[in-house]
C-alpha cells in the first residue's frame, strides 16, 4: 500500500470519522479544526459526540503518530496530497443547505493549496456544488498567485450515526466523481487499503468503486437516503392500515423482505425516521427538483408520512388514556436511533413537546442522551425505573437493544397505569403482556384486541 498525507478539513461527525479511519488504515492525516473546544477534545483522543469505537480509533492514530489534528490551516494542507471537505452544511428554511462554513473553508483552502493537490468533497451538497466550490478554489489560488493545475472530486459519504466506522472501513460502495480522471485515480489509491480490504480486521467481501462523473457522484447520496426514507414511509404506511384491518406488520414486512427486488432492511415500522441526514437530503432534493419546474410528489408524501407517524403516538395515547392532562408519561429512548446520542429531528423530542403542550408530565430515559434543550420541560432520568415509577403510560422510541432486556415485572409494579406503547416494534410482545402490561405496537396485533 502507498501510504498518503490526507488532509480533513472539519471535525465534526464526518470529518471525525474520516480522519480516524484514514489513520487506522495507514495513511497520515491532519484534521483542520477552528473550533478550540473541539480541537482540545480532539488532541486529547476524545470525539466531541457519541459513536462506538471511535474514540479507541482517534487515540490509536494519535499514538503511532499517523493522526493528529490543528487549526493551523497552512500547517494541515501544504504536504497533503488530497483535501477532504468535511465541513457540516445545516439545512435553511428553504430547504437548502447552508453553504457558508463550506464557502469559507474554500476560500481558506484555496489560499494555501498546493500546484497538484486534490480536492475531495465529502460534505453532503446540493447537486452542482462541486464546481461551484471548484471556481472559488481557482478564484481564490490566483488572487494569490498560486497555479493550481488539480481538480474537484465528489466523495458522497455514506456513513450511519451509530455504526460510522463500520461503514467507512467496510462499505458496499465507494463513489468517487471527476472529469479528471488523474484526480480519480490519486482518491482511488487512497482508498486502496479499503477497496482490498488488505488492512488488519479487513474483510473477504470486498466495496464496489464507482467511478462517475461529479454531478452523478452528488446525485447518488440524495437518491440513496431519499430512496430509504421512501421505503421506511411506505411500511409505515402500511402498519397503519394493518392497524385498522387486523394485520400484524412484522409478518407482512418479513413476507415482503422475502422477495430478493424488495429486501428486508429498512422495513421496521414504528415512530418514524429521524436524524439530521434523511430529512435534510430529502428537502434538498426537492428543493433541486423544484429549482428545475419539477413537482417531487413522492418526496413530499415521503415526508409528510413521516410527520403524521409521530402524531400516531399521540393518538394511541389518547385512545386509551383519554385527556392527556396530567398524565404521567415515560418516554424510553430519546436519540433518534440506538448507537449515538444525537437528538436532531428525534421523533422522542417532538412527542415529549407535544405532549407538554397537551399538559402532560413527561419523563425520559436514554443510555447516552443528557441533555434535550429543544425539549425543556422533558425530565431526565438517571434509570428506567426512575423514569417509569408512578406514570401512566411508556412509550419506547428507540430501539436500544438493552431495553429487551428490562424487568418489565418491576415495571408493572412501579407504574400507575398498564399501557406500554412500543413505538419501534422492539420488545417481545408476550414478555411485556406476561408481566401484567398492556401492549400496543405499531401495526401489531394483539390477541387481547
Amino acid at each position: 500500500m502507498v501510504a498518503h498525507q490526507v488532509c480533513v478539513v472539519g471535525s465534526g461527525y464526518v470529518g471525525t470519522v474520516v480522519a480516524a479511519c484514514f489513520a487506522s488504515v495507514g495513511h497520515s492525516v491532519i484534521g483542520l479544526e477552528i473550533d478550540t473546544a473541539k480541537l482540545a477534545s480532539l488532541r486529547a483522543g476524545t470525539p466531541h459526540f457519541y459513536e462506538p469505537t471511535l474514540g479507541e480509533k482517534l487515540r490509536a492514530g494519535i499514538a503511532v503518530k499517523r493522526l493528529k489534528f490543528t487549526d493551523d490551516s497552512a500547517a494541515a494542507i501544504k504536504d497533503a496530497n488530497a483535501i477532504f471537505i468535511c465541513v457540516d452544511a445545516p439545512t435553511t428554511e428553504s430547504g437548502q443547505p447552508n453553504m457558508a462554513a463550506i464557502s469559507t473553508a474554500a476560500r481558506s483552502i484555496g489560499t494555501h493549496l498546493q500546484r497538484d493537490q486534490v480536492v475531495v468533497m465529502k460534505s453532503t451538497v446540493p447537486i452542482g456544488s462541486s464546481r461551484w466550490l471548484e471556481g472559488i478554489l481557482k478564484k481564490t489560488a490566483a488572487k494569490n498567485s498560486i497555479a493550481w493545475n488539480a481538480s474537484i472530486v465528489s466523495n458522497p459519504e455514506f456513513l450511519r450515526e451509530g455504526s460510522a466506522v463500520e461503514d467507512f472501513l467496510y462499505p458496499d460502495r465507494i463513489v468517487i466523481g471527476s472529469e479528471d480522471d488523474e484526480a480519480l485515480d490519486l482518491v482511488e489509491q487512497i482508498y486502496q487499503p479499503l477497496l482490498e480490504q488488505s488492512f488488519e480486521s479487513g474483510r473477504t467481501i470486498r466495496p464496489t468503486l464507482v467511478r462517475t462523473d461529479l454531478t452523478t457522484a452528488e446525485t447518488v447520496k440524495y437518491a440513496a437516503n431519499a430512496f430509504l426514507a421512501t421505503k421506511i414511509s411506505f411500511i409505515n404506511e402500511i402498519a397503519n392500515i394493518a392497524d385498522r384491518v387486523g394485520a400484524d406488520i412484522v409478518d407482512v414486512a418479513y413476507a415482503m423482505g422475502l422477495d430478493k427486488r424488495i429486501g428486508q432492511a429498512f422495513l421496521g415500522a414504528g415512530v418514524g425516521w429521524g436524524g439530521s441526514c434523511l430529512g435534510k437530503d430529502l428537502d434538498a432534493l426537492s428543493a433541486t427538483a423544484r429549482s428545475y419546474g419539477l413537482d417531487p410528489l413522492i418526496l413530499d408524501a415521503v415526508r409528510e408520512v413521516n410527520i403524521r407517524q409521530r402524531h400516531i403516538i399521540i393518538t394511541k395515547l389518547q385512545d386509551h388514556l383519554a385527556s392527556l392532562r396530567g398524565k404521567r408519561i415515560a418516554l424510553l429512548g430519546l436519540a433518534f436511533k440506538p448507537g449515538t446520542d444525537d437528538v436532531r429531528n428525534a421523533p422522542a423530542v417532538d412527542i415529549a413537546v407535544r405532549l407538554t403542550r397537551l399538559n402532560a408530565v413527561v419523563t425520559g430515559y436514554d443510555p447516552v442522551v443528557k441533555d434535550i434543550p429543544e425539549a425543556p420541560d422533558l425530565v431526565l432520568s438517571g434509570t428506567v425505573y426512575e423514569a417509569t415509577k408512578g406514570v401512566d403510560a411508556v412509550v419506547v422510541l428507540t430501539d436500544w437493544p438493552e431495553f429487551r432486556q428490562l424487568d418489565f415485572d418491576k415495571i408493572s409494579k412501579i407504574m400507575k397505569g398498564h399501557l406500554l406503547i412500543d413505538g419501534r416494534n422492539h420488545l417481545e410482545q408476550s414478555t411485556i403482556e406476561h408481566a401484567g402490561l398492556y401492549y400496543v405496537g405499531i401495526g401489531r396485533k394483539s390477541p387481547h384486541r
